[in-house]
């Protein structure tokens, strides 16, 4: 049976501008990796209602599961708990154990709860609240959409409180062979062993250390047996290419 697939939806000017650089797609990447979803795509689109609910509907109608990140905090901008509504025809409003979750964080909850801190307990009617043991306030799951936030701590204890209410299928295991060979010359065989072994991903990422020119060759299986015989088959290719010391790293 086929892992189930998963969309991403990175959600903020501030990463379209580079003003922010991402970190938590590789995260999530990671980690579906290792529970066995697969990630198929991630978009990234600005703090633009329309644009997020376009991007939205079109990642839960495709995949078994849409990961957000960002626009849940406090500020005007932070419009995704609104977009996310309204993709899904619901209201939204504060909620009350959303409200007591942030009170939580505060000495004086009647004082520092400000309506600004308060637009991080409007969730949408109908939604499961998503812990948040770093700062209380709450993600939210609707349908097949997870929403979190987008500062990097918080979004991977979000991303932890989440996966293990999810079923996950097989997890990848990958292999990598890094040699000092030009990717021109490996392309040829490489392209012989992939077309004999259509169950197991191979990539090819060139790369320049020291004015030589090299490549990592990422073989990724579920089946360890296959991922290694397959890797045999490289291993006597670079050989007979001259390759010399084949640096070899394993995960999964």
């Amino acid at each position: 049976m086929a892992n189930p697939t998963a969309g991403m939806l990175i959600i903020g000017d501030e990463i379209l501008s580079g003003r922010t650089r991402d970190s938590n797609g590789a995260y999530l990447a990671r980690r579906l990796t290792e529970t066995g979803i697969d990630l198929r795509e991630i978009r990234v689109v600005p703090d633009v209602e329309a644009e997020i609910v376009a991007a939205l509907d079109a990642l839960r109608h495709r995949y078994d599961h849409v990961f957000t990140s960002g626009g849940i905090g406090p500020t005007h901008d932070d419009i995704t708990a609104d977009a996310v509504a309204k993709a899904f025809g619901v209201g939204i409003d504060v909620r009350e154990d959303a409200r007591a979750l942030l009170a939580s964080n505060y000495r004086n909850p009647e004082m520092e709860l400000n309506a600004a801190r308060l637009r991080m307990a409007r969730i949408p009617d109908g939604a499961r609240l998503i812990d948040n043991p770093v700062s209380k306030a709450p993600g939210f799951t609707i349908g097949n959409v997870h929403v979190m936030a987008g500062v990097p701590a918080v979004f991977e204890a979000m991303v932890e409180s989440v996966l293990p209410q999810l079923t996950g299928g097989t997890p990848l295991k990958s292999l990598s062979l890094r040699v000092f060979v030009p990717e021109g010359e490996v392309a040829g065989p490489l392209a012989e062993i992939a077309a004999g072994a259509p169950d197991v991903a191979i990539g090819s990422y060139p790369f320049q250390r020291d004015g030589r020119f090299g490549c990592s060759i990422v073989l990724r299986s579920p089946d360890p047996d296959r991922l290694e015989a397959v890797a045999e088959k490289l291993r006597a290719v670079l050989k007979r290419l001259g390759a010399g010391e084949i640096a070899e790293s394993r995960s999964g």
